[in-house]
């Protein structure tokens, strides 16, 4: 499972001139995942996603969590993450799950992260969306759960 955390000031994903999901604050988050990954990698991802301290704390430190700032989560599937461009101009997208499998594993995720007490908005699995957000810093952050 691989995760391009951005910090965000807000977000927000249109499907067909339709805001889907909006938050103000806290973390837009591109959800690839690929066949090997398991129930393991969807609980770890979501956990540590939970966690991760990227936002400043009054030091300037990165010593918060999303939750820690009140910051909510935008989660939108990408199956792009896993596209492979080492040969020739057109990426190779073997290495993504199959749709079922994925959007079974990225509610799962979804579904982790609101356990842990986290307000989550999301797109439109398979659906051709605009994401818009402000990257706040900017910090981005590449998450792998096979790294």
């Amino acid at each position: 499972m691989k995760v391009v955390v951005q910090r965000s000031k807000e977000a927000a994903v249109v499907v067909d001139g339709e805001t889907v999901g909006a938050i103000a604050k806290g973390l837009v988050l591109l959800v690839g995942i690929t066949h090997e990954d398991t129930d393991a990698d969807v609980r770890w991802m979501a956990d540590k996603i939970a966690g991760l301290r990227i936002f400043e704390d009054e030091s300037g430190k990165m010593n918060l969590s999303a939750a820690d700032v009140g910051g909510d989560i935008l989660s939108v599937s990408q199956f792009t993450l896993y596209g492979d461009c080492r040969k020739g101009r057109r990426p190779n997208f073997m290495a993504a799950a199959r749709p079922e499998q994925a959007e079974a594993q990225y509610e799962a995720f979804n579904d982790a992260l609101r356990a842990s007490g986290l307000k989550v908005e999301t797109g439109r699995f398979g659906a051709m969306m605009d994401v818009t957000f402000t990257n706040w810093g900017p910090v981005t952050l590449i998450v792998d759960s096979k790294a």
